[in-house]
């Protein structure tokens, strides 16, 4: 599996949302999409991130983007953060890794010296004709959700 990049086709892929919905990438060819991979609900990096695209919203569906979190959370519980912090952005469940393993965000990483498996935090700007505009991987929350606002204002 080669490393997702800008200027490759994005993957295709379908995962099960909050709202018991379904997402399909390929459903939303013409719009911008906007994959933000988190590693887990109501923790406070992901629950600052997720406010912020939230509080970006209407401004992301003026310049024809749509926002989709990703995390391997199931969709109860993106339920369940959706109504505690009153989000707006769909919340895609990858409960078996396979998407986050596809865009190359399942690593191992390391905490207080042990190793274990999970999420970078990494998002994807994906373009209305699939291919992969921009990418931002180790992604600091703060401040984020606005500069990818401004790449998906560029894009439009």
């Amino acid at each position: 599996m080669s490393e997702i990049v800008a200027g490759k086709i994005a993957p295709n892929f379908e995962l099960p949302t909050d709202g018991d919905g379904l997402f399909r990438l390929s459903e939303h060819a013409g719009k911008a999409i906007v994959l933000y991979f988190y590693p887990k609900d109501d923790t406070p990096g992901c629950t600052a991130e997720a406010i912020a695209f939230t509080g970006l919203a209407d401004r992301f569906a003026a310049a024809n983007a749509l926002i989709v979190g990703i995390s391997p959370d199931s969709p109860k519980s993106h339920d369940r953060f959706k109504a505690k912090y009153e989000l707006s952005v769909v919340l895609a469940a990858d409960a078996e890794k396979e998407i986050s393993k596809l865009y190359g965000v399942w690593v191992k990483k390391s905490r207080y010296g042990r190793e274990y498996m999970g999420v970078d935090r990494t998002t994807f700007l994906i373009g209305p004709d699939s291919t992969v505009a921009q990418v931002w991987r180790k992604v600091k929350v703060k401040g984020h959700a606005e500069e990818v606002l401004q790449a998906a204002v560029e894009l439009s």
